[in-house]
């Protein structure tokens, strides 16, 4: 694929094969950032995972502190006291059967994140093949099926990001966007490296992050020096 014009010019700030320090990276991601619009910032780690074993495959959830510059679209499936803490706590659409139908049928999907009550799984269940491909399944692991519908909304809103594991040990989390200041996007980095820290597997023997790059929408990717951070 031929690069763009902009992206090999972007490239020309960066020295191959160097390992930049945290600041230096986030400094070159501004500057490295090659669309019009206010790009993410996005982090790829690569682990020292064998995810084809169950205790190696990484999934969840965690709300960063400085946000990520993009409120999401939130839909509840709910009924009863629960759909009206739901509307309460600022969800965008609330509903049960009716809304699952409004998917199945008109294919609609006018929002980013979906949390259930565990007693709507059953019926949500039936529409695993057309929510599962987009990402959009609830799950228990990254907070999206719990019984706390006003934190799950709240979370959301504040903007907490998903992560999983790929079948290569990668992760791919969005930080925040090209505007933050240097010290926000820092912030958010650096907690979100620490929680993947946090949460290594008791079997993974050696080093575990490998490496940790930083790039902006479209933007070429900027190394990180791992030794940037408390690992």
């Amino acid at each position: 694929m031929k690069k763009g014009k902009k992206y090999v010019e972007a490239s020309k700030m960066l020295e191959k094969n160097k390992l930049y320090s945290l600041e230096e990276a986030v400094e070159l991601v501004k500057k490295t950032s090659i669309t019009k619009f206010d790009a993410s910032v996005e982090l790829a780690m690569n682990l020292n995972l064998d995810t084809r074993k169950a205790d190696q495959q990484l999934r969840g959830a965690t709300v960063l502190p400085n946000g990520i510059g993009k409120t999401k679209t939130v839909l509840v499936i709910t009924k009863g006291a629960n759909a009206d803490v739901a509307k309460a706590s600022g969800a965008d659409f609330v509903g049960d059967a009716d809304m699952l139908e409004k998917i199945e049928k008109e294919n609609w999907f006018g929002f980013d994140t979906m949390i259930a009550t565990p007693d709507m799984m059953p019926a949500l269940g039936k529409l695993g093949k057309i929510l599962g491909p987009k990402g959009l399944m609830p799950n228990p692991k990254t907070g999206t099926v719990t019984t706390d519908v006003k934190k799950a909304v709240e979370d959301v809103k504040k903007g907490r990001v998903e992560y999983r594991t790929d079948s290569f040990g990668n992760i791919h989390v969005v930080v925040g966007k090209v505007s933050f200041d240097k010290e926000k996007l820092i912030e958010n980095i650096k907690t979100f490296v620490a929680l993947i820290q946090k949460i290594k597997p008791a079997v993974v023997k050696g080093t575990y992050i490998k490496n940790i790059a930083l790039s902006s929408t479209m933007g070429p990717g900027i190394k990180v020096d791992t030794n940037s951070f408390d690992i």
